[in-house]
């Protein structure tokens, strides 16, 4: 038996997810088969077995790099804007129009729901604890209305989640991107002191 390096093991890790999220994004969980992910990613249905599990668990460590990549993406949004409150609903926005992206789309939004029935509460918890420290620092600075800030972010993190499923469900997603972007500028403008 060849013992592999730690360099190889995560090489072969690597591969495989990259590949997973190349033929997940284009075929859909349901017509993607291990034996063709394994093929097109030059490795044997063992490797696949001995990172993931299973076809199930490979879609699960897809799901969770797509959304650190996500978390990322938002953190510079928020870290980048101008002042906080800019920072936080660009943010919100962001979050919504990523819904239209494919990858994210149709892995995250249509197959992870259907086949894993929710985020991984790790993932949740993130994204909520992160959107807390937002609000607790718009309170902090009287930009919004004091209120328990877990459940501020609580509520808010739930609407977009709810409305990004709804967006991607349907085949007019730049409409209803428009029209839930429209809604949450409405819900947030609520949480302001001054409008």
């Amino acid at each position: 038996m060849v013992r592999r390096t730690r360099a190889e093991m995560e090489e072969t890790r690597a591969t495989l997810l990259a590949t997973a999220r190349k033929v997940l994004s284009e075929r859909g969980y349901a017509d993607t088969s291990m034996d063709d992910l394994t093929a097109q990613a030059g490795l044997t249905r063992g490797a696949l077995y001995h990172h993931f599990g299973d076809k199930k668990g490979l879609l699960t460590a897809v799901v969770e790099q797509i959304d650190a990549e996500t978390d990322d993406r938002l953190q510079a949004i928020s870290d980048s804007a101008g002042d906080p409150w800019e920072g936080f609903s660009s943010r919100c926005r962001a979050y919504l129009e990523m819904a239209l992206e494919p990858e994210i789309q149709r892995i995250v939004l249509r197959d992870a729901r259907a086949v894993l029935g929710t985020a991984s509460p790790d993932s949740q918890r993130h994204c909520i604890v992160s959107m807390q420290r937002l609000i607790e620092r718009l309170m902090h600075d009287g930009v919004i209305a004091q209120a328990e800030p877990q459940v501020v972010a609580l509520l808010i993190y739930g609407s977009l989640v709810e409305a990004a499923f709804w967006i991607a469900d349907g085949e007019d997603g730049n409409v209803r991107l428009a029209q839930s972007t429209f809604a949450l500028e409405l819900l947030l403008r609520g949480l302001l002191l001054r409008p």
